[in-house]
């Protein structure tokens, strides 16, 4: 079994970690912005004071936090991992930032004789807790082969897309798809309520036939139901579709429907939904329209 260190344990953080220690890992956790997890140090987790001190015990060092800068400032803050690394250790990014950036972090852990390896995650909070996330690697053959039994304990669709940088950029890709899903369902479903439909048994009708999409049924209940607890919050999909319409610039390319799809989680954000569920982007568009599903 593994020493991992783990840092971020927040809705997804949290039971990934918890994940691990049920496959019998070890688990030590940096308390640098508050408290560790009580249940996690209860199971038997040890609670260090700084990310360089996680580094210094662990095998492997994951890293689960908003963004980018949070993940640059835990790596490379002055009592981050960089400083507690040795050769041969793996740190394992499983956060969802910048592809670019994440290329130029990889540079400089590995100069340093270690290991990195870009793992961001699709599945939301049920896949974390169930153990069933896709999760997206960038790095080489021989690092993934050895973090795999890991990855393993937290996911079910694990793929080496690539070398650094290429499981951030499968993941943005993702989140284009999500978005743009979201937003078909959501529209449908105001189309067919303001037509005089049953938007519950329009769902159910096409539940049945080529538009059947996880997001239809997942999303598609919590927007009839109005059950919009994050899950996952509209703020971290702008993050990263604000990271798809940034690429699309450097690559010189045009991504329509998802500076649109932006621009409806713009609205819930200005009438105060940032920390709503992302299937809440309905509510976006009943805004616009002035007509709400849930009315009827």
């Amino acid at each position: 079994m593994a020493k991992i260190g783990f840092i971020g344990t927040g809705i997804m953080g949290s039971p990934m970690a918890s994940n691990l220690q049920k496959a019998g890992h070890s688990l030590f956790l940096s308390t640098h912005h508050g408290a560790a997890p009580a249940d996690l140090v209860a199971a038997g987790a040890i609670a260090l004071a700084s990310p360089r001190e996680v580094a210094q015990e662990a095998e492997f060092i994951i890293v689960m936090v908003p963004d980018t800068p949070q993940v640059e400032d835990v790596l490379f803050r002055e009592d981050g991992i960089a400083a507690g690394l040795s050769p041969n250790k793996v740190v394992i990014d499983m956060s969802s930032i910048s592809p670019t950036a994440t290329k130029a972090f990889a540079e400089k852990i590995n100069a340093k004789g270690a290991q990195y390896l870009d793992a961001p995650v699709s599945g939301g909070e049920v896949g974390a807790k169930a153990g069933s996330l896709s999760i997206m690697v960038g790095g080489d053959e021989k690092t993934f082969a050895r973090a795999l039994p890991l990855l393993q304990s937290m996911g079910k669709n694990i793929t080496l897309v690539g070398g650094n940088g290429d499981g951030q950029t499968a993941k943005v890709a993702n989140q284009i798809i999500v978005a743009l899903n979201i937003q078909a369902v959501a529209e449908a479903l105001v189309f067919a309520a303001k037509n005089g439909a049953d938007p519950a048994k329009v769902r159910e009708a096409l539940m049945g036939g080529f538009a059947s999409s996880k997001i239809l049924e997942v999303h598609g209940e919590r927007m009839i139901k109005g059950t919009f607890d994050p899950g996952f919050r509209i703020s971290l999909h702008q993050k990263d579709l604000n990271l798809a319409l940034a690429g699309a610039r450097e690559l010189g390319i045009n991504l329509p429907n998802t500076a649109n799809a932006q621009q409806v989680f713009s609205t819930c954000a200005a009438i105060g939904g940032s920390n709503w569920d992302h299937s809440a982007l309905i509510k976006g568009l009943e805004h616009m329209a002035n007509f709400s599903i849930r009315d009827k």
